[in-house]
Formats: C-alpha cells, structure tokens, sequence
C-alpha cells in the first residue's frame, strides 16, 4: 500500500526498547487497529510502523478519509491501553532519543542537559524530531543532527561543543 508524502503521522516514544517478542505481539495488535480505524464510520488508509524497538509511528493517509477529532481520540486510547500492556511509558515528551554510536538511548530531560554541558551530546549528535506531522517530514527530518533540531532551540545554550 502506497501512502501519499502529505500523509499525517504520529509519533510514539517507548521510554524503553521493546525485545523481539513485544515487537512482533505489538505489531499485530497495531495491524489490528489500523485495520479497523475508521473516522465518522469511514476506513482509514492507515498503517503503523515500528522503529529501532522504540517508536511507534501511526501513518494515515487523508486522500481517502481524513483522521478526525473522535479517531485521533480512538489511536490515543489505543496507546494507553499499549502503554499499560507493555510496561512501557509512550506519553511523555519529555523523554528525549538520540543516537550513541550504533546504538538509540533516551533519557530524561534533566539527563539530557547534563549531557549536553558534560559534551556526551554535541551539535552534530543524532536527535529525534518526534514532532514531524507527515511522511515527508518523517522520511526527511526525523533524525537530525542536534543542530538543525527543535532541540538546538531549546537547550542550545547548555552545548559545550
């Protein structure tokens, strides 16, 4: 199934890596729901992906039906009841990604600001945008240098590099 650049996407973050086992029940539970995800009684062209054992992203694509009010409500439920399945914590913005080495690691804000004074973090390190609101932005600006990031706005005064 082919979805449009301009589809809209949300982002979940787990504040911990799933094992191999979550991934593959979670990921029939998500085919599930967006199988079934509908807006005023219309189908959504909807998928979810999940990334690096991590991110769960919701992709729907409006050209069909567009996500309203009461279905963006349904996903958000749908999370919750993931969060207190799996153990794992999905709402909190908080709770900020970026790469070391090969690896994906995420850490609380105030962790976050001590590895930027302390140089673990530095302007060219790999952050999450789980901001992006569609495919494009996903497939383009989702892991970005700290630099070019909504982070850089945010912390930019506590880099030492």
């Amino acid at each position: 199934m082919q979805f449009s650049e301009n589809s809209r996407v949300w982002i979940y973050q787990s504040d911990k890596e799933l094992t191999d086992a979550q991934l593959i029940q979670l990921q029939v539970q998500l085919d599930n729901f967006t199988t079934g995800w509908t807006a005023h009684n219309n189908q959504l062209k909807a998928k979810a992906e999940i990334r690096y054992n991590r991110f769960i992203v919701l992709i729907v694509d409006e050209s069909q039906a567009g996500a309203s009010g009461c279905s963006i409500d349904k996903s958000v439920n749908f999370m919750k009841q993931v969060e207190q399945q799996f153990g794992i914590n999905l709402f909190d913005r908080f709770n900020l990604a970026y790469r070391s080495g090969s690896d994906i690691l995420s850490v609380s804000r105030d962790k976050f600001e001590e590895l930027l004074k302390n140089g673990t973090i530095t302007t060219s390190t790999i952050v999450f945008n789980n901001l992006a609101k569609d495919l494009a932005e996903l497939q383009n600006n989702w892991e970005v240098p700290f630099k070019d990031s909504w982070h850089a706005r945010l912390f930019g005064s506590l880099v030492t590099q």
